[in-house]
């Protein structure tokens, strides 16, 4: 079982700046890839960003140039660097943890970050 704590979110202005952390515990031997998913008052869950191990990463179009991830090297812990953010990104931001053979996946609580203008 893991459970994943997210932290970092707040309340910040439109071209500031933000680090979100997500901090995975448990009984658990390697998780396979980590990502963020938002979810915007009113819209569906998205996803924002995901590395695997061995650092492969995808980013959603709308945060490409803007934000950044990082797992940290004992893999259990990933980071989400946004910068020059939007209202635009306003939502709740969730973590999400994939473990493969077998696959499973595990879900934080979220953390709200909200963009003002």
């Amino acid at each position: 079982q893991v459970q994943l704590v997210e932290s970092g979110g707040g309340l910040v202005q439109a071209g500031e700046s933000l680090m979100l952390s997500c901090v995975a515990s448990g009984t658990f031997f390697s998780i396979n890839t980590m990502a963020w998913y938002r979810q915007a008052p009113g819209k569906q869950r998205e996803l924002v960003a995901a590395q695997s191990t061995g650092g492969h990463t995808i980013y959603a179009d709308s945060v490409k140039g803007r934000f950044t991830i990082n797992r940290h090297t004992a893999k259990d812990t990933v980071l989400l660097q946004m910068n020059s953010l939007k209202t635009e990104d306003t939502g709740v931001y969730y973590c999400k943890a994939q473990l493969i053979a077998p696959v499973s996946e595990y879900w934080g609580q979220g953390t709200q970050v909200t963009v003002s203008s």
